[in-house]
């Protein structure tokens, strides 16, 4: 395999974690009968412009299919980041009824809403139709496409170019990399602004956040890497902010290289010098992950097991995708935890995919009062642990498995 950005033959292996089916591909009781898609799940790393990436298996149409079951307003703290960062970019670059701003992967339109409120014009891009019909419930404007350099062409055709041009955790998820950048130069007013969050992955290598790996997301990112697409795209970055989201995320800003030119914060050259310090630019940064990641794993399920045969009761929190790359690493089934619960509806009634472990409302956990609850997507633990602070005063254990195994 070559590297999606430079073409380079790939040959640095960074984590192997076996098989898995699509993460958000979520089983009804009609297909539980059927068999599943497992596809090989293994991450390398370019020796020249050091773009972590997946291995090709699956095209997006595959992975991001109608019922595509993430809803991302459904966190309350996910919805507070909207809010501050709207707040924020409207002061920062004036922007007002005059403006345009797109958001690309707008989901159910969780931050397009507080553009809305201020009647800032907008419009969402976002290809599955499930959260594409939630957006537009809240009577956003949405098209419902993969965001690239043909659409780009097409926004700009039928509206203008924007302002502003949003796109939060979504770099990570195309295999075109270099082509959806470009749209962005495309897209962007002259003197317009994109934006661009995704995970870090400094945080996920020194966090053993191996559970956020899986096949919808085909790049793992550090700024080296995106400084070099965006640079080829057409794109200059600005600057960068360090953020707690998603165990550790970035905020790059960036302006076209022909458009007005904002003054370089001394945060990129920071971040860069940061990122060479740690060694990201070298094979001995990825060495050793594999171990690390296993030690989690078994870790982990010693501690599933152990509850078993102590007759303890497991349940788990949150039907994310991160969750379940590490309930299929650790080859986990119902007989380990029976159930998980998640607040959005659109889960409820569905199993895992691959683990198979069935998905219910919150309020089977006051019902069956688990010994443990283990929480998926830790990164939102917190938030978990405060709306279950009942659950744990009779008697129930909060468990996080990533980084580390950890029991309270």
């Amino acid at each position: 395999m070559n590297c999606r950005h430079c073409g380079t033959p790939l040959e640095i292996t960074f984590v192997d974690l076996g098989s898995a089916p699509p993460s958000n591909a979520f089983l009804t009781a009609q297909t539980l009968s059927e068999p599943e898609t497992w596809l090989p799940l293994r991450v390398l790393v370019c020796g020249e412009c050091w773009l972590a990436q997946t291995e090709d298996f699956a095209r997006p149409e595959e992975l991001f299919r109608p019922e595509y079951a993430y809803l991302s307003g459904v966190s309350s703290s996910w919805r507070a980041h909207c809010e501050r960062y709207v707040e924020r970019v409207v002061e920062r670059f004036g922007l007002g009824a005059d403006s345009r701003v797109v958001e690309v992967a707008a989901n159910d339109g969780t931050l397009l809403r507080f553009f809305q409120a201020r009647d800032i014009p907008n419009l969402g891009v976002e290809p599955t139709a499930g959260t594409a019909a939630a957006a537009r419930e809240q009577g956003l404007a949405v098209v419902e496409e993969f965001f690239d350099l043909r659409l780009a062409r097409t926004l700009v055709a039928e509206g203008g170019p924007a302002h502003l041009v949003v796109a939060n955790n979504v770099l990570a998820h195309v295999p075109d990399i270099n082509g959806f950048a470009a749209g962005f130069a495309v897209l962007l007013a002259p003197e317009g602004v994109a934006t661009f969050e995704f995970p870090h992955l400094v945080e996920l290598v020194e966090g053993v956040q191996f559970d956020t790996i899986y096949h919808e997301h085909y790049s793992y990112l550090s700024l080296s890497a995106v400084a070099r697409v965006f640079a080829l795209a057409g794109l200059a970055v600005f600057d960068v902010e360090r953020l707690p989201t998603h165990g550790g995320s970035l905020r790059v800003f960036a302006h076209r290289v022909d458009g007005e030119r904002r003054p370089r914060s001394a945060a990129v050259d920071e971040m860069l010098r940061f990122e060479e310090q740690k060694g990201l630019t070298t094979p001995a940064y990825y060495a050793g992950f594999q171990a690390r990641a296993e030690r989690v794993k078994d870790d982990f399920l010693a501690f599933l097991l152990a509850a078993k045969a102590e007759g303890k009761t497991v349940a788990a929190y949150g039907a994310a995708a991160k969750g379940n790359t590490l309930l299929n690493f650790a080859g986990v089934r119902p007989d380990l935890v029976p159930f998980v619960v998640d607040r959005s509806p659109v889960k409820q009634g569905a199993f895992l995919p691959g683990s198979r472990i069935p998905v219910v409302a919150p309020s089977m956990l006051t019902d069956q009062r688990p010994d443990y609850l283990l929480i998926l997507p830790w990164n939102i633990a917190p938030e978990v642990k405060q709306q279950n602070a009942r659950l744990a005063e009779r008697g129930t254990r909060f468990v996080t498995a990533v980084p580390k195994l950890e029991i309270e």
